[in-house]
């Protein structure tokens, strides 16, 4: 044995592989035996001479490296697990298992133990057999095609190049250590190549017939039997061109095997990859030793690690080589260190031991190298940190790494397995600034505040209920006013009080001793001038329990300050502090007030948390605007918190909802950033050098992991990443470069995943980047306060990539990409522009996303994108390749594939939109013709089709389950078709959703645009904090103040028409109501509209809830709508089929000013600027030249007089366009505002067979015409069915003879007459008909100087012609209308009920305030018309209405226990319990009724007198987060709430038939159920 010492200048080898060359191998009876003993991994085997001896095997080194491919004729694959060809004269590549037999060689053993190959074969470097021990039903790999043939000289996904499969890794090492693990009985760490797994087959091998002779291997089975097997080629795959044939050799072949085979390398045929040769040949590495149940026993644990424990010496590079195994026992410090050649590096798990920390500038993993903290089955315990050092300026750059990294190379294997706690839940009761309901109380005085200060606070809510300053120093009087204050106060109010400067001169002794009787005063009857005075106490209370202190005025003007302290609990179990102080301090007196609460706050979990730990850092997204109000704590412990609960330290800034509102899931993300391996960069405390400091006051230059193709294995979960990524393109926290198939397909398994990171305060560039890289799964993963694209697919070709349960959230601006950067950003950065260029933000930048998603085959299950600066998730379209991908696909396929998984995700808090389907990115570089940037922002449409092929069926991109709310402008923007969204919510959005048609006609054919069975909020109870960048504040549509998206005045919109065609049905719209600032209505349309519109937007089933102020706004002249004068604007349309939207089933509904829909039967809608109108519309597309720039004058000769101007659509195009909206049947007249156009299409556009339309068009009197008529295919562009209109003798026959194509030009009038009439059959969305788009063109001669007016009516002055009037009887009541889902969840499988509760106090019966005192369940509406307590009970878990009672509570004496006996016994456990008081006094016999705890009230009842009183409470063991408690005094406004409450959950312990709702359950859903409620009167 040698052993070979390599030397490293400034660094030290641990260790290296032992390179042993292999003894000759004895030949008996002419074959080589070989036993498993001497097989230490695979060997290969060539064809020798004839008559040569056993030769040995070939020195390491020596194979010449090559592809895993079938390449020219004499090379053949290398071979994994079966036989290859020798090379040799004639040699060809061995054909193909088929389907059918799947022959795979199996290795069997004689009874000695021994493997029998043929004779004359000796190793070398040609055939690949199985050493020992395989496993017992061992396959083989066979490449799948992925591309058409046609596209075979491109580089294809998933590792297949030319016109061959490749590998998508190849490594040398990496199969050989494959080979060798699964010969121990091992599972291979990877498998490579774009495979798929066979099973095998019965005992067979494949060979291959060469011309020099046949070739054969024999397998001895354990029965002494013989086979000679040949496959042939898999079926169903055509190659490209004839492949070369050979037949199989021998005699007794199994059936089947005399076909002839197709020889491997034909183009676009899968292939057998099995390769393992490489320039080196390393060893193999040691076998881990499996436990009892043959898993593979934790890493550290492994009984060949040796102890380490090196020390720190950052001037060493070491390098852990062959045959070293090492476990780290202790933290270390080092230059760099090198993982190669099959060597291994464990970090030791002590739990009760010290953290491990290995500070480095980089470390490198090749090669066989193996670095591990945990493994799956074993997750790290202890605690470990990387960390990552080095200035940009310092050190030499690795090359294809940089610095500062983790790299993974070929045959490389990083294995990063911590803690798995929780990634990350959902908030499941709403905390609200300071953690009180109504906020913290904060209040201090100096001057300005003398006598007696008073604070008046909810004992229930820690609501300031009232605030007072009595100067009883100066001012007598002052202490009546005091004891009236005191009087009008609810008893049981906690009442603080501070001195102000002095307060005792004319504090009379009846005021003093009636505040010790009333709140328990011991030192008020001796308060002495200028004495520092606090008290805490409540009002008629329990005197013992007053806080309360005072401190001696001595003169001197400082004195200290008296503070008074008191705790105090809430009806929800928050414990508060009241604080009052008063002193003097340097002659200066001070008081004040605090309430804030104390011993911590406890967060309500929607999942169980028992895995986050004390210490453990949090962050709680935001669930306003801006993103700005994600709030990071620290937890706290927390012995009396349940498993879904969580103690933090601090108190928040803002208002973070924790429950569904309004039918929206509005609750906010909770993630975990704490793991127990953490991977970090060391940063400098500030920006220098050139990282960018112009923008970032802080350092850039983070740490960043890459991972390259060709590795061995890569699993990442419970591990932290800090500080990492670089402003450097490439240097990102975790990034696999052009890794190809990372997945089964590539031969990975597992396959590769990260699961359970945290990235975040990257202040650098990214969280995860997939480039060039597919089949990755990114789970459980958070990405929080990064800067640039979060989770970022590069440069298009990315696809199959799975990203599910991830969350992203306050996602900054970054300087990598044009889309990536911020408006000054873009503005300063122009190096690589062409010449002068100043890019455009607004359309060049400004699209940094959470998720950038830049090919639709991908996966996106459940992700959270909770705060982008611009969009939470953006699908964007690379037209072709960008980067290092270029030529990998077609033009134009992207957009034409198929749209991956969409499920469940949700998108709020961002700025531009929620999601956005639509756009590209610029794919040529800088130049004169377009000096914009590479990678700019550009324009794209997405049309998926079957197989990405246009001429294939499209394939609806259906959007499932998006939650969209709080997003400034949109909640969702989707151009495109086929695109269907459905199940989905929108609240709080500027404009809730747009959806875009494909393009304008003729650039698209028509496509399906879709939004069903969704929920649409205007204005949601979710009234948002002020701060964190929120701009706008100002009143809601109900008077209280609010923040609002884009401005104060923007015009809010549920749904906006953009063009069309779209179908929307089964929808629920609710709180668009305008306000005097802004238009906000349930349906609008696009404003400074230039576009067609089409009038096949379709609505139906769409319910308008009662607070729906305005249901449609077709616009109005002022601020947003500008002029309110484009072509779309004038144009806008839609069709409600069954009348949920107008009233009036089958009617058009346009602007109220469009005479082209005007007849006498329409109707107009002032508050809409609105019309209805009946009747058959289409669209008249007109395309003009020569000139380009007219306006169209466009009439319908019954309305002359009432023309539609229309400017066209202002493009960069060669021709300019009109598009209106027409009545069929009718007669129209077209002028011009200058000479008619020379060339002139008129497209019938939405015509079914048969529809016409009468048109005269103004020329000059002395123009000639040729007019044509023919049908233009637009997705070829060609034209057929060519013929020429000819001129009729008269206007009559031109128009009245519709069976001939003819014109009619009147000289003496100036009008060319035609019938324009669709002849082919139309179907579906498409504009046209099958066969193409007919349309009539209209050649004009004219000669300059010939007048072009023409009379003003050229048909004959008729009445309108008589049209359908819209209904006098409005539609009824719709049953089946709106979304048939009550709300729209994360959690899509809870069912919920809603609960309104409303309570009337005495006042509000006399001041007629509100009609009734109630509660409403879902639909069904219950009323009290009698004074007294009212309960409903419904089961928790079916939502049945189990019982109602009624408790007169004025006149009965017994009341309290009436109430106490019903909750005790006659409610059962699980029981949901909603209670309503009307007009109800204190419950006689009782101050205080603790029977109210078993419902889930954290203290006992103190009602108050003449007040008002609503409860949702529930019986039972478990205390849910939504028990509610509503206790107001008389003057104070009237109970009220409202809740989603969840039913059956598992907390509540539902038995297992209670699935099913009893009879009398109240409904759950809005299916078949009337619009109108159901009204029970009680009482």
């Amino acid at each position: 044995m040698q052993k070979a010492a390599r030397q490293s200048t400034g660094g030290a080898v641990v260790g290296e592989r032992s390179t042993t060359q292999q003894k000759p191998l004895d030949c008996q009876s002419g074959q080589l035996a070989l036993r498993a003993s001497q097989l230490p991994g695979p060997q290969a085997l060539s064809k020798a001479g004839e008559g040569s001896a056993c030769a040995r095997a070939p020195p390491p080194g020596s194979l010449r490296r090559r592809r895993s491919r079938c390449g020219p004729a004499g090379r053949c694959p290398r071979v994994w697990g079966t036989l290859r060809a020798a090379r040799g004269r004639g040699s060809r590549c061995c054909g193909v298992p088929s389907a059918e037999t799947r022959p795979v060689l199996h290795d069997r053993r004689e009874p000695s133990g021994e493997l029998s190959v043929p004779r004359g074969w000796e190793l070398g470097k040609t055939f690949g057999v199985r050493a020992a021990g395989l496993l017992p039903a061992p396959g083989i790999w066979a490449p799948v095609a992925d591309i058409r043939p046609d596209w075979r000289d491109r580089p294809r996904l998933g590792g297949a190049r030319s016109s061959v499969a490749v590998n998508s890794a190849g490594s040398a090492s990496g199969w050989k250590m494959d080979i060798n693990r699964e010969a121990e009985g091992r599972q291979p760490e990877r498998r490579s190549g774009s495979c798929l797994r066979l099973p095998a087959p019965a005992s067979a091998a494949c060979i291959c017939r060469l011309q020099s002779g046949c070739l054969a291997a024999r397998i001895r089975s354990c029965r002494e039997a013989a086979y000679k097997v040949c496959g042939s080629a898999l079926p169903g795959i055509a190659a490209a061109k004839e492949p070369a044939r050979r037949t199989c050799c021998g005699q007794g072949l199994p059936r089947g095997c005399e076909q002839q085979v197709a020889a491997a390398g034909s183009p676009g045929e899968p292939r057998l990859l099995l390769p393992f040769a490489s320039d080196s040949d390393p060893a193999p590495v040691p076998a881990s030793p499996r436990d009892a149940s043959g898993k593979r026993p934790c890493p550290e644990a492994a009984p060949h690690l040796a102890p380490w424990r090196p020390g720190s010496d950052t001037r060493r590079a070491v390098v852990v080589g062959r045959g070293v195994a090492l476990r780290l026992e202790s933290s270390a410090a080092f230059h760099s260190l090198v993982i190669r050649d099959g060597g291994r590096l464990v970090f030791a798990d002590r739990p009760h031991g010290p953290p491990i920390s290995l500070r480095v500038r980089y470390i490198m993993i090749h090669d066989g190298g193996e670095l591990h903290i945990g493994s799956e089955r074993c997750p790290y315990s202890s605690r470990a940190t990387i960390s990552l050092y080095g200035r940009a300026t310092e050190g030499v750059a690795v090359e294809g790494f940089g610095q500062k990294f983790v790299g993974v190379g070929r045959g490389g294997v990083l294995e990063l397995h911590g803690r798995r706690p929780r990634s990350w839940t959902l908030l499941d009761k709403t905390l609200h600034p300071g953690g009180l309901r109504h906020g913290p109380y904060s209040s201090e005085k100096r001057w300005g505040s003398r006598g007696l200060n008073l604070r008046i606070l909810d004992a229930g809510t820690a609501r300031m209920l009232a605030a007072g300053r009595f100067d009883t120093h100066l001012r007598p009087g002052e202490c009546r006013r005091l004891l009236t204050f005191l009087a009008q106060q609810p008893p049981g109010a906690v009442v603080a009080a501070a001195v102000g400067d002095s307060a005792a001169r004319s504090l009379t002794p009846e005021t003093r001793q009636l505040l010790r009787d009333l709140l328990g005063s011991r030192f008020i009857a001796r308060l002495r001038y200028r004495q520092p005075w606090a008290l805490v106490g409540v009002l008629g209370g329990d005197h013992l329990s007053t806080a309360e202190d005072r401190r001696e005025y001595d003169g001197n003007g400082t004195t200290g300050l008296a503070v008074a302290q008191r705790d105090f609990l809430t009806y929800d179990g928050t414990c508060f502090t009241v604080t009052a102080f008063s002193g003097w301090l340097k002659g200066v007196p001070h008081n004040g007030f605090k309430v804030e609460v104390s011993k911590g706050i406890i967060l309500h979990l929607v999942d169980e948390v028992a895995s986050w730990l004390p210490g453990d850092r949090i962050v709680i997204a935001s669930t306003d605007y801006s993103m700005h109000q994600a709030e990071e704590f620290n937890l706290l412990p927390c012995p009396e918190c349940k498993s879904n609960q969580v103690k933090i330290e601090g108190k928040p800034l803002y208002l973070h909802i924790g429950e569904v509102i309004d039918g929206i899931d509005m609750r906010a993300e909770v993630g975990l950033l704490t793991r127990n391996i953490l991977i970090q960069g060391e940063m400098e405390d500030s920006c220098y050098g050139q990282n960018q400091c112009q923008f970032f006051s802080f350092d850039t230059f983070g740490g960043h992991i890459k991972i390259l193709r060709n590795f061995s294995s890569v699993h990442m979960s419970g591990v932290e990443l800090k500080n990492m990524g670089q402003q450097i393109l490439g240097s990102y926290p975790v990034h696999f470069h052009l890794a190809e198939d990372v997945d089964g397909r590539g031969g990975y398994d597992p396959p590769t995943y990260l699961d359970n990171l945290a990235i975040h305060h990257c202040f650098t560039s990214r969280c995860v980047a997939i480039h060039g890289t597919h089949g990755l799964l990114v789970k459980d993963t958070i990405g929080y306060d990064t800067l640039g694209h979060c989770f970022f697919l590069e440069d298009g070709t990315e696809q199959r990539n799975t990203f599910q349960h991830n969350l992203g959230l306050l996602t900054r601006p970054g300087t990598l990409l044009p889309s990536d950067r911020s408006q000054p950003m873009c503005l300063a950065i122009r190096s690589h522009v062409h010449g002068t260029y100043i890019p455009v933000p607004s359309t060049d930048c400004m699209a940094v996303s959470t998720f950038w998603i830049a090919n639709p085959n991908n996966n996106l299950i459940e992700n959270a994108a909770a705060g982008a600066q611009d969009v939470g998730i953006w699908y964007i379209f690379h037209r072709v390749p960008t980067g290092q991908s270029e030529g990998r696909y077609p033009e134009g396929q992207a957009e034409h594939t198929p749209l991956g998984v969409f499920y469940n995700n949700r998108v709020h808090s961002n700025f531009k939109a929620g999601l956005f389907i639509g756009k590209g990115v610029k794919t040529t570089r800088a130049s004169a013709e377009d000096p914009r940037e590479y990678l700019t922002v550009d324009n794209a449409r997405f049309r998926p089709h079957q197989d990405a092929d246009p001429e294939k069926p499209r394939v609806p991109a259906v959007i499932e389950g998006l939650i969209a709310f709080k997003n400034n402008d949109h909640g969702a923007w989707a151009r495109g078709g086929d695109i269907i969204f459905r199940n989905s919510g929108f609240a709080d959005n500027g404009i809730g959703l747009t959806l875009a048609s494909d393009g304008t006609f003729p650039t698209d054919e028509g496509s399906r645009l879709e939004v069903t069975r969704s929920i649409f909020v205007g204005e949601s109870s979710n009234f948002g904090s002020q701060g964190g960048q929120n701009s706008y504040w100002g009143k809601g549509a109900n008077g209280e103040y609010r923040t609002l998206p884009r401005n104060k005045t923007f015009p809010i919109r549920g749904f906006q028409i953009y063009d069309g065609p779209l179908r929307m049905a089964k929808c629920t719209f609710r709180k668009f109501t305008p306000t005097a600032d802004r238009y906000s209505s349930a349906i609008g349309f696009l404003m400074k509209n230039p576009w067609q519109i089409s009038p096949q937007n379709n609505v139906s089933q769409i319910l308008m809830e009662k607070s729906v102020g305005l249901e449609v706004f077709f616009g109005r002249p002022g601020q947003w709508f500008g002029s309110n004068d484009e072509d779309g604007d004038k144009t806008s349309i839609f069709h409600d089929l069954d009348g949920s939207v107008t009233g009036y089933a089958d009617t058009f509904s346009g602007r109220a000013d469009n005479s082209l829909l005007q007849h006498p039967g329409c109707l107009t809608v002032p508050r809409w600027n609105g019309r209805l109108c009946t009747g058959s519309f289409a669209q008249l597309y007109i395309q003009a030249r020569h000139p380009e720039n007219l306006t169209l004058s466009i009439a319908r000769a019954a309305y002359q007089s009432h023309p539609l101007r229309l400017r066209g659509v202002n493009r960069a195009a060669p021709y300019q366009q009109y598009q209106p909206v027409v009545m069929l049947e009718q007669a129209y007249i077209i002028h011009w505002d200058g000479r008619a156009p020379e060339d002139l299409i008129l497209y019938p556009i939405n015509f079914n067979r048969g529809d016409w339309l009468r048109v005269a068009l103004c020329y000059p009197r002395g123009a000639v015409f040729q007019v044509l008529t023919d049908i233009y295919q637009r997705r070829t562009g060609t034209v057929h069915s060519v013929r020429r209109y000819l001129a009729a003798a008269s206007r009559a026959s031109a128009l009245s003879r519709t069976g001939e194509r003819l014109f009619y030009f009147d000289r003496a009038s100036g009008y060319l007459f035609v019938h324009l009439q669709a002849r082919e059959a139309r179907t579906g969305h498409s504009y046209c008909s099958q066969q193409g788009c007919e349309r009539i063109k209209i050649m004009a001669h004219m000669s300059p100087g010939d007048p072009w007016s023409c009379d003003t009516n050229p048909f004959p002055e008729r009445p309108a012609a008589a049209q359908r009037p819209v209904s006098q009887h409005p539609s009824g009541p719709c049953r089946a209308c709106g979304a048939p889902q009550l709300a729209i969840t994360s959690t899509p499988s809870v069912q919920y009920v809603k609960v309104q509760i409303q309570s009337l106090s005495s006042m509000d019966i006399q001041n007629h305030t509100l009609a009734s005192a109630f509660i409403k369940i879902n639909d069904t509406l219950l009323l009290f018309r009698r004074r007294g307590i009212f309960f409903v009970v419904l089961d928790a878990c079916s939502g049945a209405v189990v019982s109602r009672q009624h408790f007169a509570t004025v006149t009965a004496e017994n009341a309290a226990r009436a109430v106490t006996d019903y909750v005790q016994t006659a409610i059962k456990e699980r029981s949901l319990v909603l209670v309503c008081s009307r007009g109800a006094a204190a419950v006689v016999g009782s101050p205080e009724m603790s029977v109210f705890t078993r419902l889930g009230s954290a203290k006992p009842i103190a009602f108050h007198k003449e007040g008002s009183f609503a409860m949702l409470g529930y019986k039972g063991q478990a205390k849910p987060s939504w028990i509610k408690v509503l206790n107001h005094a008389a003057y104070q406004e009237a109970a009220s709430l409202q809740h989603y409450v969840p039913l059956k959950l598992e907390e509540y312990q539902c038995p297992a038939n209670a699935a099913e709702p009893l009879p009398f359950a109240l409904s759950q859903s809005r299916s078949g159920k009337s619009s109108a409620e159901a009204v029970v009167s009680q009482g």
